[in-house]
């Protein structure tokens, strides 16, 4: 089976992507490229994927170029398709957005809707083209998709587990790891930390939007000049495995209802414990007093962090082996592209 894969339009996808839907799709075209399937990703020009690249352009230099990029992404990959119609089995889209021309391409489509309900126009799911499928990457964000045409099954994120070391061994800090935006909620991981009277390191990228930017100089930079805070600007891959298995736990202060968490899954294959606020999907990936603690309150984050170390390293590891593997996300998404050509077939053959 060939599958076209498509990315986030923005930036180059790599192991050292921000996003999180970009690091599914580079570990899923990594798994499928390694199990002898052809592979292709359609993404910003400088990315370095398994299979084979479909370059889309280049990635933004200045501010505010997302809707830019869009047009000139999904224009390069629609082109290609219409050139090259025979490529591929299935489109696998990633990026937020290309399931949104479905209409205009002859192939089946698999959307996995990566974002909260609330991020999306309730218009673009209207009279959805047959050929358009999606998916859910939790529960809790599959109930809030309830009743959508073509809804198929949930699949959990994954990683590549043998990737993330296992340390029992700790040092004497929190982390932060992820975009650095509002919706995030870096801000609350300060409070927090400050509160447990401990040091934080906030690592991640701060994206090319305005609005991003401004609040990092607003509501992050300050706060970094005047407290224990360490601040780790777009961290590479190996920096990033360092920060994730020595740290005593990994915060997550986001302020929205997230579907998933990579950077939990993997903390935890690492060792490290998490600790969360109850939105979303968070208490789908950390089993609260096993993995972790999963709170309400800033003022509970912060007492939480000073129990870290009452979590058993090995749990967190274990947890990731049985639940978020790279494989096991592969083969659920393998049994959907079967339903979906299944389906596609079977409404031609009517």
């Amino acid at each position: 089976m060939s599958v076209l894969y498509v990315a986030y339009p923005l930036l180059a996808v790599s192991e050292d992507s921000a996003g999180g839907a970009e690091q599914v799709l580079f570990t899923l075209a990594y798994q499928r490229t390694a199990a002898g399937h052809r592979t292709t990703v359609g993404a910003a020009d400088g990315s370095q994927v398994s299979g084979r690249l479909l370059a889309t352009g280049d990635t933004v230099s200045g501010l505010d170029q997302y809707e830019r990029r869009e047009r000139e992404h999904t224009a390069a990959i629609l082109a290609y398709l219409r050139r090259n119609p025979d490529d591929f089995d299935l489109i696998h889209d990633m990026s937020g957005s290309f399931w949104r021309y479905a209409s205009e391409c002859d192939l089946p489509m698999l959307a996995t809707l990566h974002l909260p309900r609330s991020f999306y126009r309730d218009e673009w799911f209207r009279g959805l083209p047959p050929n358009l499928y999606v998916n859910c990457v939790s529960e809790a964000q599959a109930r809030s998709f309830a009743g959508m045409s073509n809804l198929l099954a949930v699949v959990q994120n994954g990683i590549r587990v043998e990737r993330f070391p296992f340390t029992a061994e700790k040092r004497n800090y929190v982390l932060w790891l992820g975009r650095v935006c509002e919706e995030k909620g870096p801000h609350l991981a300060i409070q927090a930390a400050d509160q447990a009277n401990l040091p934080l390191v906030l690592a991640g990228q701060v994206y090319p939007f305005s609005y991003h930017q401004r609040y990092f100089e607003r509501e992050i930079k300050p706060r970094i000049s005047c407290a224990p805070v360490q601040f780790v600007d777009t961290p590479g891959w190996a920096q990033k495995i360092e920060l994730l298995r020595r740290a005593q736990a990994l915060v997550l202060s986001s302020t929205t209802k997230e579907t998933s968490s990579l950077v939990a899954m993997e903390a935890m294959a690492c060792g490290t414990p998490v600790v969360a606020f109850r939105r979303g999907a968070f208490p789908e990936v950390v089993a609260d007093g096993v993995t972790g603690y999963v709170v309400d309150t800033v003022e509970e984050m912060a007492e939480a962090l000073t129990r870290a170390d009452v979590i058993s390293p090995p749990a967190c590891r274990a947890r990731v082996e049985k639940y978020f593997t790279a494989e096991r996300m592969q083969r659920e998404y393998e049994t959907l592209y079967e339903q979906v050509l299944t389906r596609t077939q079977n409404r031609f053959a009517a």
